[in-house]
């Protein structure tokens, strides 16, 4: 992936490849901190545009994502959002074609710099898809394998049972730990892709469209499950589903998809506010006639 976008100046060759990423104490402390005080920004980001093979995708994105906070992306198909939210942990560095530019700053460093590790940043920032998607292992083996493979120190068996029960999902399954992950519902499946992420100790955890694929019972139990995690995670959702952001998130940020020339559209940001905002009193009337359904 191409960054058409210079370093910071503090950029310097040679330095560790996660040095420019807080430390795990100092993360641990910043999240204690922001229980009792305004939450601090967790995510900047100033003039973000995201392009694939130079056609833009999503452009002219500025906005601050807040700690411990749960952050909605709506709007129509096609603006951009899952494009977005996988610049937070450089997931669009896996298509060759993708160029991003302007900053993403987290907890105000470049994500992007030279000296930043993109494995370091996904260990710091997981990302659970719109599809459950476990591996074709045990339940036990698909929370052990992040950990095995960073090398994380620990009794195993505790960082699954913990993993598990962070996700509401240990009274379930604790007597099927050696049985196929295939063998669970939807439902317990995407709590399991969320256990995963959570094993390897992230601060954020990215969702896209996280219960699309559910039914109405799984998705309540996903929504109670984020409402539960925001006290010690920060979360950013990506749905097209109205209610469901309006339900869980703090504040929404709504995309719209503008014409910029014959044949060629592009997602923009419309609006981003407290949700309560978005959903009864917003700003521009393209957001008002996106969430009471007028279009989209």
């Amino acid at each position: 992936m191409e960054r058409t976008t210079s370093a910071p100046d503090d950029t310097r060759p040679g330095v560790s490849a996660s040095a420019g990423l807080p430390k795990l104490d100092e993360r641990d402390d910043r999240a204690g901190d922001a229980a009792g005080a305004a939450a601090a920004a967790i995510f900047t980001l100033d003039d973000v545009s995201v392009a694939y093979g130079g056609v833009p995708a999503v452009e002219d994105v500025t906005f601050a994502l807040r700690q411990n906070e749960i952050t909605a992306f709506i709007g129509p198909s096609g603006c951009g959002k899952s494009t977005l939210i996988r610049c937070l942990n450089r997931m669009n560095d896996l298509i060759p074609s993708a160029t991003v530019a302007g900053k993403v700053l987290y907890h105000d460093q470049d994500l992007y710099a030279d000296d930043i590790d993109p494995v370091q940043v996904r260990k710091r920032i997981g990302m659970v898809f719109q599809k459950p998607n476990p591996f074709p292992k045990s339940i036990f083996e698909n929370i052990a394998f992040g950990p095995r493979v960073l090398g994380m120190k620990g009794d195993m068996n505790e960082i699954v049972e913990g993993a598990l029960r962070k996700a509401a999902l240990w009274d379930e399954v604790k007597d099927r730990l050696k049985t196929n992950a295939f063998g669970m519902s939807g439902g317990q499946q995407q709590r399991l892709c969320i256990a995963r992420t959570m094993a390897i100790e992230p601060e954020v955890i990215l969702m896209d469209e996280p219960c699309s694929a559910l039914d109405p019972i799984s998705t309540g139990a996903i929504e109670d499950l984020m409402l539960d995690l925001k006290v010690n995670y920060s979360i950013v959702i990506v749905t097209h589903n109205m209610q469901q952001a309006a339900r869980v998130s703090d504040r929404t940020a709504f995309f719209n998809v503008d014409k910029v020339e014959e044949g060629k559209r592009v997602g923009k940001l419309v609006e981003f506010a407290p949700t309560e905002k978005i959903f009864t009193k917003p700003d521009d009337t393209r957001t008002e006639e996106y969430v009471t359904g007028k279009f989209g």
